[in-house]
This record gives C-alpha cells, structure tokens and sequence, in this order.
C-alpha cells in the first residue's frame, strides 16, 4: 500500500515559533524577490515554489510523490479555473475597446458633469469599479487615473485617487475570483463543498465591504476637494456609495461573487446619472492642482443615444449571460454524460462521501432539487490517493491539534467546463460580438484581440499557476498549520491584525487572489486553533487585502504609467500609505466586532 503522509507541525522539534519561521521561507522568497530585488513576479513566484517544495520534501518529511501531487495539483488550480477566468475577463474589456464600445462610455462619463468632485464619484470610484468587475489586473487604475487626468486633473493627483477608489471592489474583481479562489482552498481545510463555501465567503466579504464602500466617496471627496465641498456634493457622495453598498450586499449575499462588482458599479452608475437629471451642484468647481479645465468633450466625438445604449448593452450582455449560467438555465445540456474517470472515483460508491468526491452533479444526484445544473467532473488527484477495497483513499492526514482526531485531507479537483465563469464570460463575448460586427468590426478581430489577451497574460498566468502551488504544497505538506499554531499566539487580538496579514499579502503580490491564496488557508487554520470562525477570519484576509492594493509596487507603477508620471511612484507612494494603513485598521477593528460582539453576522456553513 502506498505511503500515508501524517501532518507534522513541529519539525524543529520543542519549537513551533521556530517552526513557524521556517515555513514561512517560501514567502520571505517571494517578498525580498518582489519588494527588495524587483525580480520579475513570474520569476518570483518560481522561486518560491520551489523553495516550499523543498522545505516539504527535506523538512517536513512529506513523499517526494506527494509533494510532486500537491504542487502539480496547485499549478492545475491556477490554469483551471483562476486562469481561465482572468484571459476571459480581459479578453472581454479589450474587445470592448476594440469596438470602440469603451471609448463611448468614457465620453458619456465625461459629459455627465464638469464638476471635479462628481467626475471622482461616476470615474474613479463607479467606473473603475466596472473595471474591476470585468477585467481586474491592474487595468482600473491605469484607465480611471488616465481619463481623470485627461479630465484636467494634476497627475500625481489623478493616480492617488484611482489608487484609493481601487478598494471596495476588489475582492470581487475579475468575476469574483479572489473569493472563488478562496473558497476552493478553504473547502478541503473544512470539510465541506466548494459552492456552498464559496457563498458563504462571499457574504461574509458582502458584509464587511459595503461599510467601506459607503465611506470611499465621501473619503475621495475629501481628499480632492476638502470636507466643505464635500457636502456641497453630499447628495451625489451618497447616491453613489449607498447604491453601490447596497447592491454590493445583496448580490453577494443571494446571487454569488461574479456579479457583485459589475451590478454594484452600474447601480452606482445609474444612481448618479439620475440624480443629475434633476439636481446639480450650486457651484461646479475644478480640483485643487487642476493642471487645466478640458473636458473630453474636446476631441470632437459626440455619441449618439443610440450608439451609447450599444456601447452600454455590450457590458448588460456580460450581465445577462454570467446570471444566466449562474442560474444554470440551460435546458440543452440536461443529457450530458460525464467522461471516464481514470483515477476511479466512480466505483466510489455513495455520493457526498467527501473522501471520494462525487464525480457527476447533475438532475441524477440524490439530493438534487430537480434543477438543471451544468456536468460537474471531480476527481481525487493522481498520486494524492491509494485504493482501498476500490476506493480511493487520501494519502494525507491531518493532526491534532489543527484538527480533533486525526483526519483524511483529500486532493480533489474539479472541472467544470461549461459553469465555470470563465467560460460564461467567453460565451457573453461571443454573443456581444454579433452586433459589433453589424456594426462594421471585422470579424478577424475577436480571433486578434483573443491572440493579444493570451500573450499580454502570458507571464502573469505562470505568476498565478505557481503561486497556487506554493499554497497546494504549503497546506497539504503541514507548513500553513505549523505558521497557524504560532500566529494563534495573538489571542484575542488575532482579528485585527487579520486584516494586515491581507494586507501585507496584496502589498508584496499585487493581487487580492493571492494574498487569499497565500494567507486564506492561514487565516483559516489559524481560526479553528484559537476558537474563532474560520469563514469570518478567511473573509478578513480577503477585505484587508483590498486596502494593500494601493501600496502594491506593481499597483504604483500601473498608477504613475497611466497619467505618464513613470518615476513618481515613491511620491504616489507617500501620499497613499497613510490611507492604506488607516483603511486596514478599520477592517481590523470591524472584524473584532464581528467576532465578538455581532458573531451572528457570519453566515453558516
């Protein structure tokens, strides 16, 4: 019979701090190799990678097969899925550009209002939210900063204020990846499904950033403009905030993660639009450091309304078709087989058995409600599973005193071609291109566009693969659980600093997706050791970590190359910090009274 491989979280023997430190090498790496070397993130990331496959195989003591299962099985994730979902997202926002489609609604936006202070509102906070929803990686604060720059605004100015807008809707970014993400690495650490666990982070993360997105636009405001002309716009402030948190709230809590920030940012949008229709400012005013009052209005396009509802009906098209599949109403797929499974998980035996995941869910499963759902393929992965009386059976399990009796840790992967939400972006291009080409774009240009998304996302995409499989190999060999039972030192205080773990996960990668990579598990492990939530403390990672976008080197240069100010990122830098730190600290003290005051917010699993 195949080796079983028993966690062990103390390998430095007597010394779990020293433990601790030492499995927390893969993530020094990656640190000093980003922040201090300004090595490339690809090569980053494979530096780690191997450093923590090294520290699983020679310290931790996990088999070389295994290790080699854990790590191919985390670079698998981060293609499929992750991956996946990023080259569509993007694919789709550079269509829209390529159309032209993007461009009328930046003019449309520009014509609104001439009001700096409103400008702010529709362009950094409510558009580059929109952004954020459909193609995240950075494209959100190189577009708003340079439409607001366009707008007139000084630029140093311009990129702080799409650094700080660029908050509330990240965890939600690229159709809900970072939350998608965590909740298929939290869902083996649980026990549990991955969707239910994905919705339930996602209403977690629905009930801690609307706080936030309420204050962002008066907090903008402010920044431009100062407190007094702040609530000469209150009306405008509050329309686009509480329309935004609203929304925000209600899709991530009832419908899921990939729409939250594309319905949020409209609502947002729509809300200020109408207001405008019967209320304006007494005064409309230019920002402090105004460069010089242009409008955009000045390169002599003017849209009509009917290119503009087109130009707008391209992003209800992506609306339409992802709430559709997130509904699974498609009646044409109901007699779809699975494929063979190879590593024999169908001779299983009972469904939901969660040491041999169900391999088919659709109208045959026991304990359907008799709706549709798309063909769903698990299985366990190759090299992680012995037979057992012709079963597979995990060869890894964990320990006390992570877990209360020592329990089978399953490697299971999922694929699910047709629900995933990559492929439901693919489709909504496919269809919102059908009237592009009415329209006179050639029909080569979906073939070219998709050719520039792969290669422009040709390094970011093994940057994510192997950052993935420093998070497969760190959980799975021990070396997350050995860092949780030292961080779990922190006692009551765990919650607050919680939040800066998430933080300082965005600040060295860039990215919400991978701090939850990183330091979801984390968070999580350490949660179930100090008594607390582990959805809640999960969550935490994921809404902390939004506040550490705005410091991220690769956010600052993203920032100062969009309103061509390429050597002002230390300036950028200091006039941002103090608002990271501040945002952070105040998820952290919202995620105290979540634990102990309101526990009752936490959704159940």
């Amino acid at each position: 019979m195949t080796e079983v491989f028993r966690q062990v979280y103390d390998p430095a023997g007597g010394s779990v701090l020293l433990s601790a430190l030492v499995a927390a090498l893969p993530l020094a790496v990656l640190a000093v190799l980003l922040a201090v070397l300004r090595v490339g993130p690809w090569r980053a990331a494979i530096a780690g990678a191997a450093t923590a496959f090294a520290l699983a195989w020679l310290v931790w003591d996990m088999p070389l097969g295994l290790a080699v299962a854990a790590a191919t099985h985390g670079m698998a994730f981060g293609l499929w899925p992750i991956s996946w979902v990023v080259v569509s997202a993007l694919f789709f926002y550079n269509l829209s550009v390529a159309s032209g489609d993007f461009d009328v609604i930046r003019r449309v936006l520009a014509r609104l209002t001439g009001d700096r202070r409103i400008q702010v509102l529709l362009v950094a906070f409510a558009f580059g939210a929109l952004i954020e929803g459909i193609a995240g990686f950075g494209a959100p604060v190189a577009i708003t900063a340079s439409m607001l720059a366009g707008l007139g605004f000084e630029r140093v100015t311009a990129a702080t204020l799409a650094l700080i807008a660029n908050t509330a809707p990240v965890a939600f970014g690229s159709i809900g990846i970072p939350v998608t993400t965590l909740g298929g690495l939290l869902a083996p650490l649980l026990g549990r499904e991955v969707e239910p666990t994905t919705r339930a982070l996602s209403a977690m993360v629905g009930r801690q950033l609307p706080v936030f997105s309420m204050l962002v636009p008066a907090y903008l405001v402010v920044l431009l403009a100062g407190w007094r002309q702040m609530v000469e716009v209150l009306p405008a402030v509050l329309s686009a905030g509480l329309s935004f948190a609203l929304v925000q709230f209600l899709v991530s809590n009832y419908i899921g993660p990939e729409l939250t920030d594309i319905l949020a940012s409209l609502a947002s949008l729509g809300a200020v639009a109408l207001l405008l229709r019967v209320w304006r400012p007494r005064e409309v005013v230019s920002s402090p450091g105004q460069e010089r009052p242009v409008s955009l209005e000045s390169d002599g396009v003017f849209d009509t309304r009917r290119r503009a509802m087109r130009a707008f009906g391209t992003y209800g098209i992506l609306v339409g078709v992802v709430l559709l599949g997130q509904v699974g109403n498609f009646g044409a797929f109901r007699e779809v087989r699975p494929p063979l499974n190879v590593t024999a998980v169908l001779r299983c035996g009972q469904p939901g058995n969660r040491l041999c995941p169900e391999p088919w869910i659709g109208t045959s499963s026991p304990d359907s409600s008799g709706a549709f759902r798309f063909p769903v393929w698990d299985f366990s992965w190759p090299g992680s599973f012995t037979m057992d009386r012709g079963r597979p059976s995990p060869r890894v399990r964990r320990e006390p005193p992570v877990v209360s009796e020592s329990t089978p840790y399953p490697l299971t992967f999922r694929l699910d071609f047709l629900a995933t939400a990559g492929t439901l972006v693919l489709l909504a291009a496919v269809v919102a291109f059908v009237p592009m080409m009415i329209a006179g774009t050639r029909p080569r240009t979906f073939v070219d566009v998709f050719g520039r998304t792969l290669w422009q996302l040709r390094l970011p995409i093994v940057t994510i693969a192997c950052i993935l499989s420093i998070a497969t190999v760190m959980n799975y060999s021990g070396m997350t659980s050995s860092m949780a039972l030292a961080l779990a030192a922190t006692g009551v205080l765990f919650p607050f600093f919680s939040a800066f773990l998430g933080m300082l996960g965005v600040f060295l990668t860039g990215s919400d997706t991978s701090s939850n990579t990183l330091f979801g598990p984390l968070q999580a492990t350490t949660a179930k050791v100090s008594g607390l939530d582990p959805v809640l403390m999960a969550a935490t990672n994921s809404s902390g970590g939004v506040m550490g976008k705005m410091i991220s080197p690769q956010n600052l240069s993203v920032g100062a190359a969009g309103v061509g100010a390429v050597g002002s990122e230390g300036v950028i830098l200091r006039r941002v910090i103090g608002h990271s730190l501040l945002l952070t600290a105040l998820v952290g003290l919202l995620a105290m009274l979540q634990a102990y005051v309101f526990p009752g917010i936490v959704p159940a699993l």
